[in-house]
C-alpha cells in the first residue's frame, strides 16, 4: 500500500472539504478502493498507486475549479468526478464577457460600452491609460483583467499602484507606521480584490508578493517582468513620476493606467502627468486610451447627476 500527502496551502479546508465534510464524503464514495484521512489543511491518502494518481488528477481540479469561480458545491463535485476533463469548465465559455468569477458566485464582467472597451483594448495592446470621472468603474475593470491574466497563467504578479496625493489631509497627522499611513490611499484596489479572490487565496497572494499593493515612490528603479501593473488616480502624478512608472515596463507586461482629470489633487504649481501623457503618447501604436464618461457611471443614480453639475459648472467657469 502506498502513501500520498495533499497539502492546501493558501486554502480554507472547510471551503475545499465543504460543511461537515460533505464535499470530502463525495470525493470519498468516489474512490472507495482508497484510504482518504483529511487532518487539517493535510489529506492522506492510502492505497494503489494507479488510484492515488487519478485521485491527485481529480482533486486538482477541484482545487483548480474553486480558483476558478471562487466556490464549489456539491453538485460541481459530482460533475467534475463524472465528467470527462475537458468538459469541466466548458460552462465558462457561455458568456465570454465575464472577466473573473469572483466571490459568493459574483460575476465580474465589463457592464457599459467603455468597459468593454477597455476589455478589448486591453487584449489589443500592452498599454492602455482610461480616463474618466467617478464611479465609471476604470479601476474595478482594470483590477478585473489584472486577476482574469493572472488565473490564466498569462503573467506571474499583478503590481497593483498610486501616487499617495494628499486631499486635503496631511499624511503626518495620521496615526501609526507607514504601511498604516497608506494603506487607506490602497482601500480601493484592496476592496476589488476581496470581490474577486477567497480571502485566504488573497492573503496568501498578498504575503508571497504574487499580488503587491504600494505607492509609486516604491517602484523606482525597478524592471517589471510578467507582471499586470495598473496606476490608479494617476491625475495625481506629475509628469516624471508618470514617465517613470511607464518606463518600468519589462519583458510580457501589461499596464493599465486610470485616472480622472476632473479631480486633480496636486498643488497648483505642478501639472498633472496624466494630461500630459494624454497629448505626448496619443500616436504611439500600441498604446491606447478609452475615455469614460457619464453614461458608464455604475454607482448610484446621484452620482451620474453630481458629476454633471460639476462638470457643467466647469465649463462655465
Amino acid at each position: 500500500m502506498n502513501e500520498k500527502i495533499i497539502t492546501l496551502e493558501s486554502y480554507n479546508p472547510l471551503d475545499i472539504y465543504g460543511v461537515n465534510d460533505a464535499n470530502l464524503d463525495l470525493i470519498k464514495k468516489h474512490f472507495p478502493k482508497l484510504k482518504i484521512i483529511a487532518r487539517g489543511n493535510e489529506i492522506k491518502i492510502l492505497g494503489d498507486d494507479i488510484e492515488i494518481s487519478l485521485f491527485e488528477k481529480k482533486f486538482a481540479l477541484v482545487l483548480l475549479m474553486y480558483d476558478k469561480f471562487g466556490r464549489i458545491t456539491q453538485n460541481d463535485i459530482v460533475q467534475l468526478l463524472e465528467s470527462e476533463d475537458e468538459e469541466i469548465f466548458s460552462k465558462t465559455k457561455k458568456d465570454n464577457d465575464i472577466l473573473v468569477h469572483g466571490q459568493h458566485g459574483l460575476l465580474i464582467k465589463a457592464r457599459t460600452r467603455n468597459q468593454r472597451k477597455m476589455v478589448e483594448k486591453c487584449h489589443d495592446n500592452d498599454l492602455i491609460i482610461a480616463i474618466g470621472p467617478a464611479g465609471t468603474g476604470k479601476t474595478y475593470t482594470a483590477v478585473a483583467l489584472a486577476v482574469q491574466a493572472l488565473k490564466n497563467k498569462e503573467i506571474k504578479r499583478i503590481i497593483l499602484t498610486r501616487p499617495a496625493v494628499e486631499a486635503g489631509e496631511n499624511l503626518g497627522f495620521l496615526p501609526g507606521d507607514m504601511k498604516e499611513k497608506l494603506d487607506p490611499y490602497m482601500q480601493p484596489l484592496y476592496d476589488a480584490l476581496r470581490d474577486m479572490l477567497p480571502t485566504q487565496k488573497l492573503l496568501a497572494y498578498l504575503e508571497d508578493r504574487t499580488i503587491e499593493i504600494a505607492p509609486l515612490a516604491f517602484m523606482r528603479g525597478r524592471t517589471l517582468d510578467n507582471v499586470f501593473a495598473i496606476l490608479d488616480e494617476a491625475q495625481n502624478t506629475t509628469s516624471n513620476q508618470l514617465k517613470m512608472f511607464l518606463t518600468r515596463m519589462g519583458r510580457s507586461a501589461k499596464f493599465i493606467v486610470t485616472g480622472d482629470i476632473t479631480q486633480i489633487d496636486l498643488p497648483t504649481t505642478q501639472n498633472s502627468g496624466l494630461i500630459h501623457a494624454q497629448k505626448i503618447l496619443k500616436n504611439i501604436k500600441g498604446i491606447d486610451f478609452v475615455i469614460l464618461d457619464e453614461n458608464d457611471i455604475i454607482r448610484h443614480k446621484l452620482v451620474t447627476k453630481i458629476v454633471a453639475a460639476y462638470g457643467k459648472d466647469a465649463e462655465n467657469n
